[in-house]
């Protein structure tokens, strides 16, 4: 008698959303995540939208040690881990392996999501879900760039640069949990400047010579970084509350 086939686990997707930096950017007087946009710190506009889209199996957040603003949450499916890193780089790399000693399996997908992009909406999520499932490396939401590029030399323009081909990177970036992991690790085994030199998930990526997917974003998907940011990001929450 033939032995039963076993049926395939389907890949889980899980969120991940390092919490850990410190905004000095943004010129507040707390880590910019939690400065209050529209009546409640701003992560938690960014976690509210991810609480919404069902599929994903977990939502993990990464905050710096000793960090006790957020607290795990199993009703909206939400880890609060204390991981954090001195860089946006080594706390998606200790989220990671976070997931994988927790019950997340190499191949399930992650989708990193910088915690000052309040704006995003689960529609977008979840288009990034749709675009990416299917295909063999993962990808990103971005946008083609609208303005014209410049490229400066001292203080003044040196060209013109052609953006036809150029598109702002935006997140969620999904890719394979184990494939992202091995990308990072590759990275800080190279040097810490090389690690630390990396901005985003799509950049792992690339450097083991695959091609993300471009998935179409929102220009109202920027991430909150000046102090200018904040009062436009609240009048669009308000807009959409209203």
């Amino acid at each position: 008698m033939n032995a039963p086939k076993s049926t395939p686990t389907a890949a889980r997707c899980y969120a991940l959303l390092p919490c850990a930096g410190t905004g000095s950017r943004a010129g507040t007087a707390q880590p910019k995540q939690y400065q209050p946009v529209a009546g409640v710190p701003m992560v938690q506009h960014t976690l509210t939208a991810f609480a919404q889209v069902a599929r994903l199996a977990g939502v993990l957040v990464v905050v710096a040690p000793g960090d006790g603003v957020l607290t795990s949450d199993a009703a909206a499916r939400r880890t609060v881990a204390p991981c954090g890193g001195a860089t946006r780089a080594e706390s998606v790399l200790n989220g990671l392996n976070h997931l994988l000693a927790h019950g997340a399996a190499p191949g399930d997908w992650v989708l990193v999501h910088d915690a000052a992009r309040c704006l995003v909406t689960p529609a977008q999520i979840d288009a990034l879900i749709d675009a990416c499932l299917p295909d063999a490396v993962g990808g990103l939401l971005a946008l083609p760039l609208p303005d014209t590029l410049k490229a400066e030399a001292g203080g003044r323009v040196a060209a013109t640069v052609d953006r036809s081909d150029k598109w702002l990177a935006q997140t969620p970036q999904m890719f394979r949990i184990g494939a992202l992991r091995d990308a990072y690790a590759a990275q800080a085994a190279s040097g810490f400047a090389g690690f630390a030199g990396l901005t985003d998930e799509a950049s792992a990526i690339e450097a083991t010579g695959a091609q993300p997917l471009l998935v179409r974003g929102s220009a109202q998907n920027f991430k909150v970084t000046y102090p200018e940011d904040f009062a436009l990001a609240e009048a669009i929450l308000r807009s959409r509350n209203a």
